[in-house]
């Protein structure tokens, strides 16, 4: 991707982390009022991070590089797949389950020993579900485990 390519693409996704960022706001007020994070708080920060990453793309674009062909565009293509068969299984697997998959699956084709690769991923989808749903009270899908 060219420079040019390069601030293009910045351009793009800060469009998209502002409509994102707007649409994050738009959650309704939770009944009995404000808190200080609420639906909108994650969200809002993966917006602002989008935002930040596109400003810099756009201010300090990559020297020209050729785009990966053959194994490596493979691994790219795997990962885009895995993202979203993640997307798709967070309801009906439930977070920890499906977040366990994605993360221990990409850890994998990055290197690490399933073993390890799918350890990392338990571990920090259960962290991650924990500190969501009980220290932050914002519920992520339990799937079948949930019992409702």
């Amino acid at each position: 991707m060219t420079a040019r390519g390069d601030r293009v693409l910045g351009l793009v996704l800060l469009v998209l982390a502002v409509a994102y960022g707007w649409a994050a706001q738009q959650w309704p007020e939770p009944f009995g009022g404000a808190e200080a994070v609420g639906p909108e708080t994650f969200p809002t920060l993966l917006a602002i991070v989008l935002a930040l990453s596109s400003l810099y793309l756009m201010v300090k674009p990559d020297p020209d590089q050729g785009w990966p062909l053959g194994r490596t565009a493979g691994e790219l293509v795997l990962a885009v797949v895995i993202l979203v068969v993640y997307a798709a299984l967070i309801e009906p697997l439930g977070f920890v389950a499906a977040t366990t998959l994605a993360v221990g699956s990409l850890s994998w084709r990055m290197g690490a020993k399933p073993s390890t690769a799918f350890l990392s991923g338990l571990a920090s989808a259960v962290v991650v579900f924990v500190v969501f749903n009980y220290g932050l009270s914002l519920s992520l899908p339990a799937g079948p485990l949930g019992g409702e």
